[in-house]
Parts: C-alpha cells; sequence; structure tokens
C-alpha cells in the first residue's frame, strides 16, 4: 500500500472509531436509563463496569490522532478533522463518565422513583437523549444544520434543570426526612446537563 492510501486509510479508520466510540456512549445512555425503569441491577453493573472500555478506546484513538500529526504531517483540512477528534473523544469519554455516575447514583438509592422528586425528570432523561442522539448523528453526518438543533436544544435541558432544583428545594422544604437523597437527585440532574454540554460541545 503506498504512503498517501495508508494515510488515507488511517483517517478513515480514525473517523469510524469516533463514530464507533460515539454509538456506544448512546447506546450505554440508552441502556442506562431503560435499566433504571426497568429496575435491572445487573445491567446498572455492567454500565459501571463498562466505563473502563470506553477510556481504552479514547486512549487508542488519541494516539491515533497523535501518530497521523506527527508522522503523517496531514494538510490543513485533514488536521482540522484530526483535531476535531481529539476533541469529541474527551467530550464523549466525559459523557461515558458521566452515565457511570448516573449509575452509580441509581444504585445507591436503590431505584427509588425520581418522579417523587420532581415530576421534570423523565422530560430531562428524553431531551439530554436525543441532544446526544443529534450531536453524534450531526458528527457522523457532518451536518452543520443538525449541530445548530443540538446548540438550540441546550436552553431546554437548561431549562429542565432549573426545574429540577426548584422540584427539589420545595420537596426538601415539605418532606425534610429525605436529604440525602435529595442530593443525589440534585447530582443526578446535574450529571444529565453535564451530558448536554458535552453534547453541544
Amino acid at each position: 500500500m503506498s504512503p498517501r492510501r495508508l494515510y488515507e486509510e488511517e483517517l478513515k479508520q480514525l473517523q469510524e472509531s469516533v463514530e464507533e466510540m460515539g454509538m456506544g456512549v448512546r447506546a450505554t445512555y440508552a441502556r442506562l436509563f431503560s435499566a433504571l425503569q426497568q429496575q435491572k441491577e445487573s445491567v446498572i453493573e455492567e454500565i459501571i463496569a463498562s466505563d473502563q472500555s470506553t477510556h481504552t478506546l479514547q486512549r487508542r484513538i488519541e494516539g491515533s490522532c497523535l501518530n497521523l500529526i506527527t508522522k503523517q504531517q496531514p494538510i490543513a483540512r485533514d488536521l482540522r478533522q484530526v483535531s476535531a477528534s481529539l476533541k469529541v473523544v474527551t467530550d464523549i469519554s466525559r459523557i461515558g463518565d458521566q452515565c457511570s455516575d448516573i449509575a452509580e447514583l441509581v444504585k445507591r438509592m436503590h431505584f427509588k422513583d425520581l418522579q417523587e422528586f420532581s415530576a421534570h425528570i423523565p422530560q430531562m432523561i428524553e431531551e439530554t437523549g436525543k441532544q446526544l442522539t443529534e450531536a453524534i448523528n450531526a458528527f457522523v453526518d457532518r451536518n452543520a444544520e443538525s449541530a445548530q438543533h443540538v446548540v438550540a436544544g441546550d436552553d431546554t435541558v437548561d431549562d429542565l434543570f432549573n426545574q429540577v432544583k426548584n422540584d427539589v428545594i420545595a420537596h426538601l422544604r415539605s418532606e425534610a426526612k429525605d436529604p440525602d437523597d435529595c442530593i443525589d437527585v440534585m447530582m443526578f440532574a446535574k450529571y444529565l446537563e453535564k451530558i448536554g454540554d458535552h453534547a453541544v460541545n
């Protein structure tokens, strides 16, 4: 294989690896909230354990990016792709971390019904999931218009976070018996908000 063909193949593999990582984290997000709804502790445990494989893939992709930059000296257009890939895998990895953090909270709370604390949580889960899916699809398709939808959706998630926060404060004032659970629910919502922020990035 000629050096040029090898270079093009490495760029293609890089794009595919980033897509694989993004799709994997999106699937983890979907599994997480399906497991929460169905109270499947075994799946929650799997999600917590799977975070390490996401980091392994991240390191592999970062290695590929650095190899392309140092050995292949890509032209400006390709350098932008490589640089974007480095940024994207960092955000995807953080989303994976937050999915794992949410799984830990769910486990600690013993699958407590979160709607006891805020009726807005299911909508926040749904809207954050939409943002994540649109962000990954926009990257895969290189679609700038779809990317703008992701940015626009961030306000919705932020507004829902504020509503959840207000609900939890009201719950804490009226039902002061479970302050630790209230803190966990706030962290749950904060992790969702962070996932939305990383999707925007």
